[in-house]
Parts: C-alpha cells; sequence; structure tokens
C-alpha cells in the first residue's frame, strides 16, 4: 500500500497587534499539533496595548505594564515565533521577505499595524512626536520631564520649555490631554515648578472635540479638561511644526505658538506594505471581503488597521479599533481553521459594537455602552473593565492579575 504524505499548510500570522494575536491564540485554541504549521512573525518579542500608550507617553503608566511577552500567550507546540521584520510581501509566490530571511505561506494574515498620518503637514515627520509605539510613547514622556528640569535649571526662564501642543482632538489627543491634566502637577510638584506656567494646549482642525462621540458628552468632557487647565484651539489648523513649536491659522489669522514639545495624535493610516506588496488599498487600508480576504486573494486576511470594512448603515468605514481588530481575530481564526480542514462555510465578520469609553485620565471618562451615555468614576471604572476584559481575552485570567487596572477609585 503506498503512503501518501500530506504537508501541513503553513499559515503565517504578521503582526502581533490586536488582531494579529487573537488570531494567533485563538487558532491554538482551535488547532491540533498536527493541523496546520503556524508561524507568528513580529518586530518585537512583545505585544503591547496600544490603546494604553498615551499613559506611557504622559508617564502616568510605566511602559512595562503595556508589553505582554509573546511566548507567555502562545502554545509554542503549535505557534512558532519569529522576531523579525517584515520588509515585503511577494503574493504571486506566497512569500514574506523578512530583514533576515524569508517565510512562504499558504495562509497569510496581515495585521501590521498602524503608521502616523501627517497629511502633508511640513515640518511634522522632522520636528513633532507621535504616539506610535510603545518605545515612541516612552521618548515623549523622558522629552517632556527633561523639559521640566531644563526649565527649573536655567537663570533666565523660557516658558516655552513647559508648553506642550497635542495636534488632534480625536480620541487619541483627548485621552492624552486628560492623563498629561493629571500628570502636570506631580511634575510641577518634582521639579519646583509654577503650575501657571505650564500650558497644554490642544489643537484640532475639525469644528468640535471628539467627532462621533453625543454632544453632551463632548460637552462634559470638554468642560472637564478646560477646568484642570488644558486649552482648546477648535477650528485651528497647524500649517507647519517647526524647531520652535507650530504655526496655526484659524480664517484669516495666522498664529505661532511657542512649544519645546509637540505631539502629533490627528491621523493613522494602514501600514505601507500593503500597498507595496501590490494589494489594492486607500491609505494603507484594504477593502476586505465579508470574511476578511484581501481582494483578489483568497488566501490572504487582512485584520486590524489595515483592514477597511464599510458600515453600510452610516456608509462609512469603521473605525480602525482594538475593539473591532480583536474581534477580526476571532473571526479570522474561525476561517482558516474551516480552511484547513476543509469543512464548513466561512464565516461573515460582523462587528459586535458594544460601545466606545474615552479616558480624561485614570478618574474620569465619557461614554457610551450598550446605548446609555455615562461619565465621571462611572465610565472611568467601565473604561478599566473594558481594558482589563481585553487582557482576559488575549491571555486569560493569569495575565488579568499580572497586567490588570485595579485602581477604580
Amino acid at each position: 500500500m503506498d503512503v501518501i504524505s500530506l504537508r501541513k499548510p503553513k499559515v503565517v500570522i504578521l503582526g502581533a497587534g490586536y488582531g494579529g494575536i487573537m488570531t494567533a491564540v485563538n487558532l491554538q485554541k482551535k488547532l491540533g499539533v498536527n493541523e496546520a504549521e503556524v508561524t507568528l512573525v513580529n518586530n518585537n518579542d512583545y505585544h503591547y496595548q496600544t490603546t494604553w500608550l498615551h499613559e506611557n507617553a504622559a508617564g502616568t503608566l510605566h511602559h512595562d505594564r503595556s508589553r505582554i511577552q509573546i511566548t507567555d500567550i502562545i502554545d509554542r507546540n503549535k505557534i512558532n515565533f519569529v522576531q523579525d521584520t517584515v520588509v515585503k510581501i511577494v503574493p504571486e509566490e506566497q512569500k514574506v521577505t523578512l530583514q533576515n530571511g524569508e517565510v512562504t505561506y499558504d495562509y497569510l494574515v496581515f495585521g501590521l499595524g498602524y503608521e502616523s498620518e501627517t497629511f502633508g503637514i511640513k515640518g511634522l515627520k522632522e520636528h513633532a512626536f507621535s504616539i506610535a509605539n510603545i518605545n515612541a510613547a516612552r521618548q515623549i514622556k523622558e522629552h517632556i520631564e527633561y523639559q521640566f528640569a531644563k526649565y527649573s535649571n536655567m537663570k533666565e526662564k523660557k516658558d516655552e520649555l513647559l508648553t506642550i501642543i497635542v495636534g488632534g482632538a480625536g480620541f487619541t489627543g483627548i485621552e492624552l490631554v486628560g492623563e498629561l491634566a493629571n500628570r502636570v502637577p506631580e511634575l510641577c510638584q518634582e521639579f519646583d515648578v509654577d503650575r501657571e506656567k505650564v500650558r497644554v494646549v490642544c489643537v484640532e482642525a475639525a469644528p468640535m472635540i471628539l467627532p462621533g462621540f453625543d454632544e453632551e458628552l463632548v460637552e462634559y468632557a470638554r468642560n472637564y479638561l478646560e477646568r484642570k487647565g488644558i486649552e482648546f484651539r477648535i477650528g485651528t489648523a497647524i500649517k507647519e511644526c517647526t524647531e520652535e513649536g507650530i504655526i496655526v491659522a484659524k480664517d484669516d489669522q495666522v498664529e505661532e505658538i511657542k512649544a519645546a514639545t509637540v505631539i502629533w495624535a490627528a491621523g493613522v493610516r494602514g501600514n505601507a506594505i500593503v500597498e507595496e506588496s501590490g494589494f489594492e488599498a486607500m491609505r494603507g487600508r484594504v477593502k476586505v471581503d465579508p470574511y476578511l480576504r484581501a481582494p483578489g486573494h483568497d488566501n490572504v486576511f487582512i485584520v486590524g488597521d489595515s483592514s477597511l470594512m464599510i458600515n453600510e448603515e452610516i456608509n462609512r468605514p469603521y473605525p480602525p479599533t482594538a475593539q473591532i481588530a480583536m474581534q477580526q481575530g476571532v473571526t479570522c481564526a474561525n476561517n482558516l481553521a474551516v480552511l484547513i480542514r476543509d469543512q464548513g462555510n466561512l464565516e461573515e465578520f460582523k462587528p459586535d459594537l458594544k460601545g466606545t469609553v474615552c479616558s480624561l485620565g485614570h478618574d474620569d471618562a465619557i461614554g457610551t455602552v450598550y446605548g446609555k451615555k455615562i461619565v465621571g468614576w462611572k465610565a472611568a471604572v467601565m473604561k478599566k473593565v473594558i481594558d482589563n476584559r481585553a487582557l482576559f481575552l488575549i491571555g486569560g485570567p493569569s495575565l488579568v492579575l499580572k497586567k490588570g487596572k485595579w485602581n477604580f477609585i
């Protein structure tokens, strides 16, 4: 009798962000050791909680709390982890070029995450910080502390050292200024600086902060943050970023705001590698089919920030949130299991949006959960519940105990 050797299908997951890591942890639950050869490729040996980076940047949460070692959450018997940088995908050859080698695949999951979008504003890339990753957040924290230290040791004080500009009043920008509102008084005490000398200015080109949020919640957030010393420049566009600060314009008025710290939090795009590898994309985002596959590539799944899906109710793309990326990871793992076993039908991805909570610092927040508006400490508690639930989905109860947020009041 002839013995036919069946090669195990190769699954390659690029990126250990929310979408990639959820695909990996769900796939290892679904598949047996001998069903597939699964490889996870990531630049670092850790996953980081992107939704916590604003806290790391402000210095209200240590960066190590946001890091989760990949080997702590994957089953090494079922998933081969490769720490390397993705250079290019060659779909025709079903191959991924890495900085230090290459991997071939039968099924590919692309989850490499976002890149900062500067919209062509002059000087932003050169002179502004971006909360792009955990080390970038750490750099912002240390830079701000250095400016305070420098100021307190100066004979002739330069007030712009204590001015922090945050570009963008969307979700990330508001969460960042909320943390800064709590951190600034601590820095003033630590470095013997008068609180009145410190400015945190949030600049937004749109006519309101937090687009998409209920007006009542937006008003609560703005009033709360202004009481804590945050300045808002709404309907004001950043025209240029320089070594000395920013140049803004509102109507016909042009103004320079001098600042030693400019943080850009106003835009993200998908990963450029999808475009460079020949996939149809808009600003690095691929309009996927209902099963999360790239057009014309039935064996390539796109999850997370580089995945674009239209919300048919409002005819606009779903926002690139952690909540959606994690849910995509679950659906992606289910569909991979179906394809590997050649059993059943593929599952359409349907986001289950439970709500959104925006923190205004660790002790206050706004949000809508299951259709109900919440503010204040109740919303702040809910934000921590959401953060802990994400940890649970990624690594179970042990990860929640190790990294969870327990300062509920």
